[in-house]
C-alpha cells in the first residue's frame, strides 16, 4: 500500500511518547532551522489524548526550548480523530484509516496542507507546507516511538 501503514484506532496508535524531529524552512527566506525533541500523547480525564510536544528549536543561530499542546478527540469514524488547539479552536480532522491524511487549515490569511503518512507502528511522518503573504515554510517532521 505504497508504504503507509493502515491505522483501525488513532488514539490507540499515538498513545505514548516519541522522538521527534523537525526540519523547519524558510522558503522566502532560504533558511532553514531544527526541532528536536519528544512529543507524548496520553490520555487526559476527558477522555481525549493530549498531546505535548517540548524540545529545543534551533533557529537563524539560535537555540530556545519551544513546544506546544494540542488535544484529540475520537472522530465519528474508526481511525479517525478531531484535533484542536491546546484551547480548544478546531485544528483539523485526521484519518489514518488507509495510513495516509491531507489535511487542510486556514489560519487567518495563511493556508496550512498538512500530510500524514504512517510508515509501521513506530514510525510516522508529517509534513506541513505554509504559504501566505508573510510565510512561506516547509515543516517535516518525523516521529519514532520511543519504548
Amino acid at each position: 500500500m505504497d508504504g503507509h501503514w493502515p491505522v483501525p484506532d488513532v488514539l490507540a496508535y499515538l498513545t505514548g511518547r516519541w522522538h521527534t524531529g523537525r526540519t523547519v524552512r524558510d522558503l522566502a527566506g532560504d533558511v532553514t532551522g531544527r526541532f528536536e525533541g519528544t512529543t507524548v500523547f496520553r490520555a487526559a480525564a476527558d477522555g481525549e489524548l493530549l498531546c505535548r510536544e517540548s524540545g529545543t528549536l534551533t533557529w537563524r543561530g539560535a537555540t530556545r526550548p519551544a513546544g506546544r499542546t494540542l488535544r484529540y478527540a475520537a472522530g465519528g469514524a474508526p481511525g479517525t480523530a478531531e484535533v484542536r488547539f491546546a484551547d480548544g479552536r478546531p485544528f483539523h480532522t485526521l484519518d489514518l484509516g488507509t495510513g495516509h491524511h491531507v489535511a487542510e487549515h486556514p489560519c487567518a490569511a495563511d493556508h496550512y496542507r498538512g500530510e500524514f503518512t504512517v510508515r509501521d507502528r513506530d514510525h510516522w511522518h508529517l509534513v506541513w507546507r505554509v504559504r501566505g503573504p508573510a510565510k512561506d515554510l516547509l515543516l517535516s517532521t518525523g516521529y519514532t516511538r520511543e519504548n
